[in-house]
């Protein structure tokens, strides 16, 4: 069998960056999907992609298909033949459909009887035949955000496809997509027309000639070139911020980098960082560069997909938008500024927040209730609750300015806010609040930075969560539209850094108190906000590396205080490994196994105890009764398992010496009966019969 190289383009009009990794993904996956189906090896495949291609290198292929012989079973004997020995019309049939004739059947024996069966001689296909369908495959099975038609054709794509590159070895391999015939000519960067096209004759020249036509093909090429050119306009005095994100962006934007340096008048830096350096990043997809000291400077570097010898056309170009961006943020930030922000508290009442609940102040009042009622429990001195009842009043007053009004700058929710009530002298811990109410807005994301934050953020996430499933609009599948999820987990992450000893039931109840009026279904509505506040505790307890069977250990308990929950995994998680703890384990689930298959009458009565190991299981059972009651109390869970290890060898004991299930209904009763007294004082701590060992 011999080996063969195979190439496949889709050349097409520029693909948004943000699709381009999941089409050429999805390109690799399909032809590996369909190489396995097809029983076919090959040595390495190789990736390229730009904005106006998508590029597969198959090398060291088979040629082909290996020859195969297929044995197929039929119907058993007794059905394939009738009393005579003839066959029947099952048996016939079976032939008809395997393409044989009777001489070849032969009886094959197995364990359920006799089956007819023949074997079939299978040509292998031709891997040229074959690759067709895999190029219609990769195509097709590609899933873009949205998609477009163009022509007369119903086909979808992201963009349209202008062009098809197939080689197979040094010869075009015949294929047609669309009504576009394939070739082995592909096309370069559009601002070159004297190179805009080259044929390739070989396989292995891509993608370096490419080049030729100002192409970089090659993804990790094209995104260190820019990394290089970067670094080059940096030196002792100003530096390129560096910023990954972008930078995934911009190779995905270009097929021919050039950084080019780039500047804008000095007298926009007087505004808040954020807006220039979202307008340069965010906008326009430029980077920013500061100077030695790290301050934002009014230089940018952009990534030129132009030609070369016109940067200086082009970098006059794209200064002259960002000017434009600037001028209108210096307009509104004037026009802004000219009040104080309590002057847009007022505002808020024309805003709608959610149809059924309300306005943007209604809102804003009930957040200031449930960081009074946070207040109260997490026990702040009034000077903390009043600046948080400060912050809370203006937390959503920037919405209505013109900085984000416009929808301009809809990202800076929160920065302008803190940034407006800087400049109107309110104090820095409130103003700080103001912006960090909204953290995390991601699992990576920074958490409110002092506990006026805190509570704001937790209390305002609160309001969003109990309305928004209030009203019914629950989360389905990937389906959340209100980022529910995401509060949810910034109240468990908020709460857990700081430790607060709170409630989490109690808190519902109150949220959707003070939501009475605006509910329909608020009793049904609570539980379900309970238990999906529940199921993100248990996430913050999985990227806390709490192992599921010990998660799934705690869930007789309430998951009403995070602290405590998580003290309780934290420290099973601990005790789980040691071998004391695995013979209780063990013990504790023989306890429950009984408990669950017996049912007993009476109470345990120390005066029926026999034998010396029941007694022996008794007192200590009794004195770590006493014992763990404080310690309940005071959440030390560390000291209750320690004290708690040692019952599982005389659990085992036990369980050698003495007979539960005897002749004796007294004694077997009461012996139930003891084995449900440590059951009920596990209990207190963890189910820890769900606790697994048989992977481990």
């Amino acid at each position: 069998m011999d080996k063969i190289n195979f190439l496949f383009e889709l050349g097409t009009e520029e693909i948004p960056a943000s699709y381009i990794k999941n089409a050429i993904d999805k390109i690799e996956e399909s032809f590996k999907k369909d190489l396995v189906e097809f029983k076919l090896n090959y040595i390495t495949i190789e990736l390229f992609s730009t904005p106006r291609r998508l590029s597969i290198k198959v090398l060291g292929l088979d040629d082909c298909q290996a020859d195969e012989e297929i044995e197929k079973s039929g119907p058993a004997k007794r059905v394939a033949y009738d009393e005579a020995g003839n066959l029947t019309k099952a048996g016939q049939g079976f032939l008809r459909g395997a393409n044989a004739k009777e001489e070849d059947i032969y009886i094959l024996s197995s364990a359920k009887g006799e089956y007819i069966a023949i074997k079939q001689f299978v040509k292998g296909k031709a891997t040229k035949e074959l690759l067709s369908v895999m190029m219609k495959n990769a195509i097709e099975r590609i899933v873009f955000p949205k998609t477009m038609k163009w022509g007369l054709t119903k086909f979808m794509f992201a963009r349209p496809i202008r062009w098809i590159l197939a080689l197979y070895n040094n010869e075009i391999l015949d294929f047609e997509y669309n009504n576009i015939k394939s070739s082995n000519v592909s096309y370069g960067i559009r601002f070159d027309k004297k190179y805009d096209y080259i044929d390739f004759t070989n396989v292995f020249d891509y993608p370096e000639r490419l080049k030729e036509v100002k192409v970089i093909a090659d993804r990790d090429e094209r995104k260190d070139l820019i990394k290089k050119q970067i670094n080059a306009l940096s030196n002792s005095e100003i530096k390129v911020l560096p910023d990954e994100r972008l930078m995934e962006i911009v190779t995905d934007l270009v097929e021919f980098p050039t950084a080019v340096m780039a500047s804008f008048p000095e007298e926009y830096l007087f505004l808040p960082p954020k807006i220039i350096t979202s307008t340069l990043t965010q906008n326009q997809k430029y980077f920013c560069v500061l100077d030695k000291n790290n301050n934002l400077t009014n230089k940018f570097v952009f990534i030129s997909n132009g030609n070369p010898e016109y940067s200086e056309i082009i970098k006059q170009g794209n200064e002259k938008v960002v000017r434009a961006r600037l001028e209108d943020a210096k307009f509104y930030y004037n026009e802004d500024t000219k009040r104080p922000l309590k002057a847009y508290v007022g505002k808020l009442d024309n805003v709608v927040f959610q149809a059924k609940l309300g306005t943007l102040s209604e809102k804003t009042q009930r957040v200031n209730l449930i960081c009074t009622y946070i207040s109260e429990k997490i026990k702040l001195n009034k000077e903390e609750t009043l600046k948080i009842s400060e912050a809370t009043i203006l937390s959503k007053a920037d919405l209505v300015t013109l900085m984000l009004g416009e929808k301009e700058f809809t990202k800076l929710q929160g920065y302008i806010g803190m940034y407006y009530a800087l400049q109107s002298g309110i104090e820095n811990d409130i103003a700080t609040a103001i912006y960090e109410h909204y953290m995390p807005r991601g699992q990576n994301d920074d958490l409110p930075s002092n506990i006026i934050g805190a509570v704001l953020s937790i209390a305002d996430k609160f309001d969003t969560l109990c309305g928004i499933i209030g009203v019914d609009l629950i989360p389905t599948g990937s389906n959340d539209p209100f980022a529910l999820r995401r509060a949810a987990n910034g109240i468990v992450q908020i709460i857990d850094e700081y430790n607060f000893d709170l409630s989490l039931n109690d808190l519902v109840e109150f949220c959707f108190k003070i939501l009475e009026s605006k509910l329909q279904k608020a009793k049904h509505n609570i539980e379900i906000v309970k238990d999906f506040v529940k199921q993100r505790i248990k996430w913050l307890l999985e990227i806390n590396n709490i192992d599921f069977d010990v998660i799934n250990a705690l869930d007789i308990f309430e998951w009403d205080n995070i602290v405590e929950i998580k003290n309780r995994a934290k420290d099973l998680q601990k005790f789980k490994t040691l071998p004391q703890f695995i013979t209780l384990v063990s013990g504790y689930k023989r306890v429950s196994n009984i408990l669950d298959k017996n049912q007993f009458e009476g109470d345990f009565d120390y005066t029926l105890l026999v034998e010396t190991n029941e007694k022996i299981l008794t007192d200590s059972l009794i004195n770590l009764e006493k014992e763990v009651k404080p310690l309940l109390e005071k959440m030390q869970y560390h000291l209750i398992m320690e004290k708690i290890v040692p019952l599982g060898a005389e659990i085992d004991a036990f369980f050698d010496k003495v007979l539960v299930m005897c002749d004796d209904e007294k004694l077997k009763n009461n012996r139930l009966a003891l084995l449900n007294k440590i059951k009920t004082l596990f209990l207190q701590v963890a189910d820890i019969s769900k606790i697994n060992y048989e992977n481990q």
